[in-house]
């Protein structure tokens, strides 16, 4: 399986990444990308990350999702950190699967875990102004499907 995750500052290219994970195995790959929001007064974000740890926990999970969905042909989970605007790319889960039920459902597993687990603390700014970002119960709740009895 190919397994691709960065955490990088710069900004990435959803059709090349995509394009990376196409092989003659794959019958679809499922995409999620992550766009920093504004509304409320937001002009950006600031993501901080513990390096090392970061790769090693998302590629743990992308591990655990291929394990679970067996059809996976390639992940590519891309995490940027640093500063970003209004309207910025902050995130790519893509899926490669032989079949698009695995991919659908590894993506949204694996979006729910960046989510929710993954060593990532964000701050939204508000002109210079900066606050953190509070974790949220309806993250929680979306992930606790993913949990096996």
């Amino acid at each position: 399986m190919h397994l691709n995750v960065q955490i990088q500052q710069e900004d990435f290219d959803v059709a090349d990444e995509i394009e990376a994970l196409t092989t003659d195995e794959a019958g679809a790959v499922a995409t999620f990308t992550g766009l920093v929001r504004g509304g409320d007064g937001i002009t950006g974000l600031v993501i901080e990350h513990y390096p090392g740890m970061t790769e090693r926990e998302i590629r743990h999970i992308a591990e655990q999702a291929q394990a679970r969905w067996t059809l996976i042909t390639g992940i590519t989970i891309i995490h940027r950190i640093g500063r970003l605007s209004v309207g910025e790319r902050i995130v790519l889960v893509a899926v490669a699967s032989a079949h698009r039920q695995s991919a659908f459902a590894a993506c949204e597993f694996l979006m729910d875990y960046l989510k929710t687990r993954a060593p990532f603390w964000k701050q939204e700014a508000r002109g210079e102004a900066l606050s953190w970002v509070e974790h949220r119960a309806s993250d929680d709740a979306a992930a606790e499907r993913w949990r096996k009895p």
